[in-house]
C-alpha cells in the first residue's frame, strides 16, 4: 500500500485583474506526517521563480471546507458552491487561491482511507523520533 498521496489540483490566482488566471498545484499527503498536508506551487507559478510549499494541517484543511478556519500563515474558507480559498501568508506578501471544493474532499477522502482521522498517532514511531532528536541534541 502506498504511504504517499499526491493529487493535481488547478488553483485559480486570486489578483487585480478581472481574470482569475490558472495555476498548477498539487496536495500531497504522506502517512509518515499524519497530521499534515503539502500544497506545492511549480516555480513557473511563482513570482519567485522557485517551487514554493505550504505545510499545514489536515485538519485546517478539513474544517476550512465549511467555516473560516486559521489565524497564521494559512487560512482557509469555503467560497461559493463549491470552492474553497486558501490564503497563503507570508512576508513578502499574501497569495490567494481558489480550488474546487470537490477536488480538496476527493483528496481528504483519499488520505482518510490511508490513515483515518483519528488515528494518526497510530502511524508515530515516538521513540524512533526522540532517538533522532537526541543523536542531533549531541
Amino acid at each position: 500500500m502506498s504511504i504517499v498521496i499526491e493529487q493535481p489540483v488547478e488553483a485559480r490566482l486570486v489578483a487585480a485583474a478581472p481574470r482569475m488566471p490558472s495555476i498548477p498545484a498539487t496536495l500531497h499527503y504522506d502517512r509518515r506526517d499524519p497530521f499534515a498536508v503539502r500544497m506545492t506551487f511549480p516555480a513557473p507559478a511563482t513570482l519567485e521563480g522557485v517551487e514554493v510549499c505550504w505545510t499545514f494541517s489536515r485538519e485546517l484543511l478539513t474544517a476550512g471546507l465549511t467555516d473560516p478556519e486559521g489565524h497564521g500563515d494559512v487560512r482557509v474558507r469555503p467560497y461559493g458552491y463549491d470552492r474553497t480559498v486558501l490564503e497563503f501568508h507570508a512576508p513578502e506578501g499574501t497569495a490567494v487561491v481558489h480550488v474546487r471544493s470537490g477536488e480538496i474532499r476527493r483528496f481528504l477522502d483519499a488520505t482518510n482511507e490511508l490513515v483515518p482521522v483519528g488515528l494518526e498517532h497510530l502511524q508515530l514511531d515516538l521513540d524512533h523520533d526522540l532517538a533522532e532528536l537526541m543523536r542531533d541534541a549531541c
